[in-house]
């Protein structure tokens, strides 16, 4: 049987509402007797209906940690994941990593908050929040990047897979002056897309004549466009690590007089919605967003899965795209 409040009461001398002031952070209450209080619930094994009710909601909660929000992929996936947790009657609390943090500046609330698990999308997850969610039993999945090196349990599109398909659609269209626009180097999806396209080019006999880097931002790779496009060997074909740079490469090709999809074939990453747009019309790699989610919680609810362990990494299919710009 459950201890009560009023067992409480009694073994610390002291009244029912005092018992109910000691768990409310701010109320009126002598600090000596709010200790004493504390402590004789904790030896009875009481809580309090409000702190019952908050680890019932912590329970229930999946706290996803966002960086880059100015990437439509990314809201694309907090919508999902938001419908899906819905589904399920579990809440959703959402922190933004602003430009230039890691996601430690966030540590301390999310600790706080004690939610079941935390999806990370986008920002790198550093050592010390691994360690320090592994310490509290907070189970962990990033979605759409993959940090092998920390044991974490990540599910992502075929981001090798997705660069293959490409290069063999420009081995297909003819193309032979290859150029490619990269993300961040140090990010699983830039490394995994390049080196699939690259082996893609060895595959079809091409090779790769023109990288530069974008940033994963439409300024930075609008500007590189620019550069490529000027230059006398300008390529025929450019792969570009993510949907926001092919709408860049398809604006600078037009700033140059050429045509996507004759002059120049461009193909994006992601399939975010304006990829579809008709002023654009970009040839991209559709990401699974909603299998990628539902992979994302099923690591979560799998009890054999826990904070400790090594990690699942669960990889799945892309789909190449064929719009008018490749």
């Amino acid at each position: 049987m459950k201890p009560t409040a009023k067992q409480v009461a009694q073994a610390a001398g002291v009244s029912l509402s005092a018992v109910s002031r000691a768990f409310l952070p701010g109320s009126p209450l002598d600090a000596a007797k709010r200790q004493r209080i504390l402590a004789v619930a904790a030896k009875l094994g009481y809580a309090s209906p409000a702190r019952r009710t908050a680890e019932a909601i912590a329970a229930s909660t999946v706290t996803l940690v966002a960086g880059d929000l100015g990437n439509p992929f990314y809201p694309m996936v907090l919508d999902t994941l938001a419908k899906q947790l819905q589904l399920s009657q579990r809440q959703l609390l959402v922190y933004a990593v602003p430009a230039q943090e890691d996601v430690d500046a966030m540590l301390p609330q999310i600790l706080a908050q004690r939610p079941s698990a935390v999806i990370v999308t986008s920002a790198r997850l550093t050592s010390a929040m691994a360690r320090a969610c592994r310490r509290n039993g907070i189970k962990v999945v990033l979605i759409n990047r993959i940090q092998r090196d920390m044991k974490m349990n990540a599910v992502s599109c075929d981001n090798y897979g997705g660069g293959r398909d490409v290069a063999r659609l420009f081995a297909a269209r003819g193309r032979t002056r290859i150029g490619f626009i990269g993300g961040i180097a140090n990010t699983s999806t830039h490394a995994e897309r390049a080196r699939g396209f690259r082996d893609g080019l060895r595959e079809a006999g091409l090779s790769l004549q023109h990288e530069v880097a974008g940033n994963f931002t439409y300024n930075e790779a609008y500007a590189a466009a620019l550069r490529l496009l000027a230059s006398r060997s300008r390529p025929d074909a450019l792969f570009c690590c993510n949907d926001i740079m092919g709408l860049a490469a398809i604006d600078a090709a037009r700033e140059k007089g050429l045509r996507p999809g004759e002059d120049i074939a461009i193909v994006g990453f992601d399939d975010i919605p304006m990829a579809g747009w008709t002023s654009y019309r970009l040839t991209t790699i559709r990401q699974p967003v909603e299998r990628m989610v539902q992979e994302a919680l099923s690591i979560i609810d799998d009890p054999a899965i826990r904070p400790g362990d090594d990690g699942s990494v669960r990889i799945l299919p892309g789909k190449l795209t064929i719009r008018a710009s490749g």
